[in-house]
This record gives C-alpha cells, structure tokens and sequence, in this order.
C-alpha cells in the first residue's frame, strides 16, 4: 500500500494533524504518524478569543506516534505531511526530521506544509527561492529561510503545497490530491477503515 508519513510532536494543532491523517485515509493511502518518539502524543487546540493578539491553546486529543523519525525510511514513502502547532517549534532541531524533508525536496516528491509546518522546511534549508504559505506571523521565517512568503489557502510551488492554517484546510488538502495525483502518487489498495 502507497505509505504517506506526517511528521509532527506533542503540541501540534489536532485539526491539522488529523484532517490530513483521515483525508488521506479516505483516499486508500496508509498514514502513519512520525515524531521524536514512538510514543503516544498530546496535541493542542489553538482558538482565538477576542482582544488577544494571538491565539489561544488549550490541550486536545491524543494519538500514538507510529515511527521515531530516527527509525524513518523516507524512501518507504511517497509524500509527507507537516501540521502546524507548536511541534514544528522544536522538531526543526531534530536531524532526522530534517533529513526526511531534504529527501522529498531531493527527489522533488509530493511535501504539503500547513501552519507553522514550514518552520521546519526553513530550518532543513529547502525554501530557498520557493514561494510557501504559512501561518501569517511566520512570514519572517519563510523569508529568512530564504523563501517568498505568499497569503494564501493552497499555494502550490513545485512539490510543495502549503496553506496558513486548518481554516484553509479545503483548499490545501484539495491542491494536495492534485499534487499526489500528478506526481503519479495514487493508494494501491480502495479505501480503507482504520482505527488506532
């Protein structure tokens, strides 16, 4: 079955790390979650409440990590995923996570970024000259990271789909498909039920 890995940690946004997981699902593609360990992780809930100039967090659902990056292939997939949340804050330091996502920008393979996703994509030096959607506070990264920052739901560079954060959720995961599909990227198997 196609494999398609999301790369993500405690504190990643559980909309953006599941709607991609279930889309995908839906789709017949196997899903499997990476992180720092393989370990069950506590996402957030980031909200906005009227008279804060920024969001809010509150703590969200849990879910088991099924790979260590350490552990990752990145040949034995065919795309990745990176939500946003906080985990991009710190899994930018990680050398594994890096190493997978120079992998899919080497072989210029399917990468869909939402959020605070691209901090990681800066932090393993793959957006230079690339336009990348963000969360709109992380304009600076992406440009220091050497990218062009661009506003918007479902930007779409080369192999890299990105988008500012779950509200944009449609439009991202909508150009992502079109992507995988273009790329040649399709579930060997019809859809499937899965549950952890």
């Amino acid at each position: 079955m196609t494999k398609i890995l999301i790369l993500t940690g405690d504190a990643a946004e559980t909309l953006e790390v599941f709607y991609p997981y279930q889309r995908l699902l839906e789709e017949g593609f196997e899903v499997h979650i990476g992180a720092p360990e393989k370990r069950k992780l506590q996402f957030v809930v980031h909200d906005f409440v009227d008279g804060f100039d920024t969001y809010t967090e509150k703590l969200g659902h849990t879910w088991e990590a099924d790979v260590a990056f350490k552990d990752v292939d990145p040949a034995d997939y065919a795309a990745i995923v990176v939500p946003g949340g906080r985990a991009p804050e710190y899994i930018r330091n990680d050398e594994d996570a890096k190493r997978i996502v120079r992998h899919f920008f080497e072989r210029n393979a399917p990468v869909a970024a939402l959020c605070h996703g691209p901090m990681l994509l800066a932090a393993a030096g793959v957006l230079h000259g690339r336009t990348s959607s963000a969360y709109p506070a992380l304009q600076i990264d992406v440009e220091l990271g050497g990218g062009v920052f661009e506003n918007g739901a479902g930007v779409v560079d080369g192999n890299l789909v990105s988008g500012r954060a779950w509200p944009d959720h449609p439009s991202w995961m909508r150009e992502f498909m079109k992507l995988l599909a273009a790329s040649g990227v399709t579930p060997t198997e019809p859809a499937l039920a899965s549950a952890h």
